[in-house]
């Protein structure tokens, strides 16, 4: 049975580090869902933009040129349009009506140092955008001439500078036309509650309706140092979810490839650009739409003269109507609907993440401190969890003081590795042994087995919910979403699981006891560069378990007591 522990625990941490391989695959290719790109569709131009310093200013009466079919619709200088609510800031450049900005007010991009002391809020527009000249939101057609011309030009801007209250909507419209062949519209209606707002485009060439490809990209947001060195945190891809399965295909950005290797999604609901804790979430046209990721890659030249490839990701779409912009916030995407919930990625056991998510928020409620509701949280589970406990502790004493009588069984039939007949015989006596004593051999390992599914939902809660990041909890620990700096929880998360391990009955022999007395180290050495949150996760439950173990000891030592005045009577 203690074999069986060792190899429950170490299984356990091997699905933990192997999690990514296993479980996270790249999209799967139902015939009903994908198709090939197209080679008709051509890679946007690559060469970066000048940038020019940009200020707001009233809206220009756009040129007219006598002669042409229609009007020629077209600003005569670039102009940054500001949508502002108390969620978040955006800003709209005029030059292809692209986004430049989407800052969002409660969400910092990292926590202020001793270097950078000012606060600085996230910006979901990647800082990269400007070294490839393609923002999010610009246009993407079959001729890179074309495209290249219609995200540089000046579009012509039909209302103001917004803020928006609760319950307040405003309204912003890019309009452009050369007067000949090309007629542009992007109308754009934000809010002042939520981070979603609604968009429609219309293109025509030749006087033929066209649907262009919207752009988002490259990559959502810029990764704080911090969240770079999270392995688990730094998820970056895309998601669609299908209208007709209702399942979420994923594709890793490191599993994107060029265009010409991608493939179109169709009949999707929405499809995402996700980063961990953030996304941009586009609703669809039911029925007539599509959306594709893809990579460009880009020779960069360094400081050491070298020449370096760096890949850029998009996701294209066909035929959006309305965009979230935000936070993976539970209750937020729940209230939203359109089954956005599921762009949180609670891995293998979502249902039992989610509800733990669902049960620390309730306590976070009343405890306004997220490592409170951790602990709070941890404490009702070991409640929960008790009998079971109680049941596998009292089997694994019993099995203890049963130990001298196995031995001798087992002395019995020495040939019984090699015979198949003693060990037949020698199993059957064993059992009958187990019977006799009202012993369950695998009683000892079914609390673990049940356990694991908690543990690994609290793994995954804690990775990929947005109300931890940034959170604190006491003194050194400012952000439970990140490791401890100062390696304090996992060195006490270590000593006491080496202390409930010693209090812990064990049927072991010296070999298997020593070896046992290793985890206690190893689980620190994993555990050094996880989450805060996970650490004090288990920390909590080492103390909770010592406590335990004490009152089971207690308990079991009575009813020894109990039992052997009986039987002396």
């Amino acid at each position: 049975m203690e074999r069986r522990l060792i190899l429950a625990i170490v299984l356990s941490f091997l699905v933990l580090f192997l999690y990514q391989l296993i479980f996270i695959k790249p999209a799967q290719k139902p015939e009903s869902v994908m198709q090939k790109t197209p080679a008709a569709v051509t890679q946007p131009a690559a060469t970066p933009a000048e940038e020019k310093s940009l200020e707001t200013k009233p809206v220009a009466a756009f040129k007219e040129k006598e002669g042409m079919l229609s009007q020629v619709l077209e600003d005569t200088a670039e102009r940054i349009i500001k949508v502002e609510t108390p969620l978040y800031i955006a800003e709209w450049s005029n030059r292809g009506a692209t986004l430049r900005s989407w800052k969002l007010k409660h969400h910092l991009k990292s926590l202020p140092t001793k270097e950078k002391p000012e606060p600085e809020w996230l910006d979901l527009v990647p800082e990269t955008a400007a070294k490839t000249g393609l923002f999010p939101f610009s246009l993407k057609v079959e001729t890179p001439e074309l495209t290249e011309k219609i995200n540089q030009v000046l579009y012509l801007v039909r209302g103001e500078n917004l803020s928006l209250s609760q319950g307040e909507t405003g309204t912003l419209i890019f309009e452009y036309s050369d007067g000949n062949s090309i007629k542009i519209r992007k109308e754009l209606v934000f809010n002042g509650q939520d981070y979603n707002f609604k968009i429609r485009s219309t293109m025509e060439v030749g006087g033929r309706e066209v649907k262009p490809i919207i752009i988002w990209g490259p990559g959502i947001g810029t990764l704080s140092p911090e969240e770079l060195k999270q392995k688990f945190s730094a998820n970056r891809g895309v998601a669609f979810l299908s209208q007709r399965n209702k399942k979420v295909y994923r594709v890793q950005e490191k599993k994107i490839g060029l265009e010409n290797e991608a493939h179109r999604y169709l009949d999707l609901a929405w499809a995402a650009y996700e980063e961990n804790y953030f996304a941009s979430i586009f609703l669809l046209e039911p029925g007539d739409n599509q959306a594709f990721a893809y990579r460009i890659d880009l020779a960069e030249p360094q400081a050491d003269g070298k020449t370096v490839v760096v890949p850029y990701y998009y996701l294209g779409l066909v035929n959006p109507v309305e965009v979230y912009l935000g936070p993976k916030e539970y209750d937020r995407l729940v209230a939203y609907g359109h089954q956005t919930k599921k762009i949180i990625n609670f891995g293998f056991f979502g249902g039992v993440a989610e509800l733990l998510l669902v049960a620390t928020k309730f306590f976070h409620r009343y405890f306004p401190n997220w490592g409170v509701a951790i602990i709070i949280m941890t404490f009702i589970i070991k409640i929960l969890f008790f009998p079971l406990t109680y049941s596998s502790t009292k089997s694994m004493a019993r099995m203890q003081e049963l130990q001298p009588k196995i031995k001798a069984l087992r002395a019995k039939y020495k040939k019984a590795k090699q015979d198949m007949e003693q060990r037949r015989q020698m199993n059957e006596e064993l059992m009958q042994l187990y019977k006799e004593h009202g012993i369950n051999p695998a009683s000892g390992c079914l609390p673990l087995l049940i356990q694991l599914p908690v543990f690994w939902g609290f793994f995954r809660m804690l990775v990929v919910a947005v109300e931890f990041r940034h959170s604190p909890f006491v003194f050194w620990i400012k952000d439970l979403s990140v490791r401890d700096p100062y390696y304090v929880t996992p060195i006490l998360m270590g000593v006491t699981q080496y202390i409930s391990q010693k209090m812990t009955p064990s049927t072991a022999d010296p070999a298997q006891q020593k070896i046992m007395l290793l985890m206690p180290f190893i689980f620190t050495i994993f555990f050094m560069n996880f989450q805060a949150g996970l650490v004090l996760y288990w920390l909590t439950n080492n103390v909770l378990q010592i406590a335990q173990q004490a009152i089971m000891n207690k308990m079991m030592a009575a009813k020894r007591e109990k039992d052997g005045k009986r039987k002396k009577k």
